[in-house]
């Protein structure tokens, strides 16, 4: 059973069409990074939740979430109609293995995000973890247009302070954009633009690659980083890849 506390709006950001990220102050026990909260509301008698990767580093507050709105769905509707000064429900204690803490470190960390998955990684990467243990850090972002790129300017002081050790790339599946690679992240790994474009390689010897996103791209990619020799890591048998999806 849950633990719910209470969690204020004190902050809203509509990046694009049915894109939000927002912020609370509550009062939740110490996390790490790449864990996720339950936020709730009590929609006609019952309480309605579901997971979201917290954005800000657990050194930071207030606390914040990157969602995007699904218009038949049952929660993120009244969640995007929110106002500064509403309340929530959010679990107490934020939860998930989705973190670099039992991660072996490596030359290359790979972060690969669809949409929102982008949020979780900009948690982990506003700590001192992948800096300590990666030479260099490869953030591929994948949306389907160009208004989804989101926190270009939260990006863009990571990219000021690691310099050449970080890399942002995004990649924009249904218009093209400068700037970014045209496609799908799976379809841009099969056919090697990625890797060309970043110059690196994935390889099992020196890189640990995280997924997060949508199912499919989850699927895809691993059936790629298997063929290249990379395993899933789990907390009991360490390996190259990690995972997290909600659904």
């Amino acid at each position: 059973m849950n633990d719910w506390v209470r969690a204020k709006v004190v902050g809203k950001h509509t990046w694009a069409e049915g894109l939000y990220s927002l912020q609370f102050e509550a009062p939740i026990a110490d996390y790490i990074a790449g864990q996720y909260v339950k936020i709730a509301l009590d929609i006609e008698g019952e309480r309605v939740g579901r997971p979201y990767s917290l954005v800000n580093a657990p050194q930071d507050r207030p606390l914040e979430i990157y969602f995007n709105e699904v218009p038949q769905g049952p929660l993120t509707p009244p969640l995007s109609a929110l106002d500064l000064g509403d309340e929530v429900w959010m679990t107490a204690r934020a939860s998930g293995i989705f973190t670099l803490d039992t991660v072996k470190s490596a030359d290359d960390l790979w972060l690969f995000a669809t949409g929102t998955g982008l949020g979780v990684y900009l948690s982990i990467l506003r700590t001192r973890d992948p800096w300590e243990r990666f030479k260099r850090v490869f953030l591929v972002h994948g949306v389907r247009l160009s208004a989804d790129l989101a926190y270009a300017e939260t990006l863009n002081n990571i990219a000021t302070q690691y310099g050449e050790r970080f890399t942002y790339l995004p990649a924009v599946s249904r218009e093209h954009c400068s700037g970014t690679l045209a496609g799908r992240i799976t379809d841009l790994l099969e056919d090697g633009q990625l890797e060309t474009r970043l110059g690196a390689t994935i390889d099992p010897a020196t890189s640990h690659v995280m997924l997060c996103g949508n199912s499919a791209m989850i699927k895809d990619a691993k059936i790629f980083l298997e063929a290249r020799g990379l395993a899933r890591h789990s907390r009991h048998t360490p390996g190259h890849y990690t995972t997290e999806q909600y659904h």
